[in-house]
């Protein structure tokens, strides 16, 4: 199966026959391409003109992150499998506002369904968040009732931050508080966990997209504007709570990572190196996790989740099948 490359030291990238080689002050290191679904650089990294093309060649997208850890953009090859026809199909299903709203609403049902799962997970470990379930089946009822994008964003936010109210409950650590929703720079340790699980899941997401006919730059969800990708944000929203979330709870809980994995900068609080090498390893352990899928009847990995609900959508703009966000067990 192919892997995700994750570079976080200082080096150069080059191609080396039919592999890629990664230069650094600790020396080289050879990797099959045939092996690479994407590179995720963290560190500073050269590359040139000829790895650029060999890596277009073999479709494969390289995504930058600063220093900071923030997502910087991606260098997407030439768009491989993309059709006039399915972008056609995803236009009109976003010009026509009744069309637009099936798919949004969809995005945001998925995704309370899977919070809704997440808390009653804990809730079912004694922790108390009888109430937050409650609230968020309240404010579940008003996604069939929004009118535009606007009023369903307005919902999608209210559920999300009555779902934050659960945080402290279900982590107990003082060390790690809500205390409100901050980005860019978060301020605080658990901020800053959510904001950069957030990042590399729409990264990743941006990479599933790629290989199938959907363009990501038109969302339904998310407005599409000027801004470069927008499909992305829509699909992730159904996975940052099964995923993203679930992985700060036990790097949290398992005392994997620390205030010490923590450096104050740019007015904010920001996750040192061993902390996002530490994340990123349980980002890439969970997409390899496989659980069994309930209507293909076989085990299936997070990433190919993420694929297969591609997928549903490309099917539903066709025609075929009325979309359906994946729902989790818990």
């Amino acid at each position: 199966m192919k892997k995700t490359i994750y570079i976080f030291n200082d080096g150069e990238i080059k191609r080396k026959d039919n592999t890629l080689c990664f230069e650094s002050e600790t020396g080289k290191r050879y990797i099959p391409i045939e092996d690479v679904n994407d590179i995720f650089v963290f560190g500073e990294v050269t590359i040139n003109k000829s790895l650029l093309e060999y890596i277009s060649q073999k479709e494969i997208l390289l995504h930058f992150f600063n220093y900071y850890g923030y997502y910087v953009g991606t260098y997407y090859p030439r768009e491989h499998l993309n059709s006039g026809y399915m972008i056609l199909k995803q236009a009109e299903n976003y010009i026509d506002e009744a069309k637009r709203m099936v798919l949004a609403s969809s995005f945001v049902e998925g995704s309370s369904k899977n919070i809704l799962n997440v808390l009653r997970y804990y809730k079912n470990r004694g922790k108390d968040l009888e109430d937050l379930e409650g609230a968020i089946l309240s404010l579940q009822e008003k996604i069939g009732t929004c009118k535009n994008t606007e009023e369903l964003m307005g919902i999608e936010g209210n559920i999300r931050d009555t779902y934050y109210k659960g945080f402290d409950k279900i982590i107990e650590n003082d060390k790690f508080t809500f205390e409100q929703r901050t980005r860019r720079p978060p301020q605080n340790y658990l901020n800053t966990l959510i904001s950069f699980g957030n990042s590399i899941l729409y990264v990743l997401v941006l990479s599933e997209i790629y290989k199938t006919h959907l363009d990501p730059r038109i969302g339904y969800l998310h407005t599409t504007n000027f801004r470069r990708f927008t499909l992305n944000l829509d699909i992730a929203e159904i996975f940052k709570p099964i995923i993203i979330d679930r992985i700060i709870f036990t790097l949290i809980s398992k005392k994997m990572i620390s205030e010490n994995d923590f450096e104050k900068d740019m007015g904010g609080i920001l996750l040192k190196e061993k902390g996002r090498k530490l994340f990123v390893q349980e980002f890439d352990d969970k997409l390899g996790t496989t659980i069994q899928h309930r209507e293909l009847g076989r085990q299936v990995s997070y990433r190919r989740l993420i694929r297969m609900e591609l997928y549903k959508i490309e099917k539903h703009l066709m025609g075929e099948k009325d979309y359906s966000p994946y729902i989790s067990r818990w």
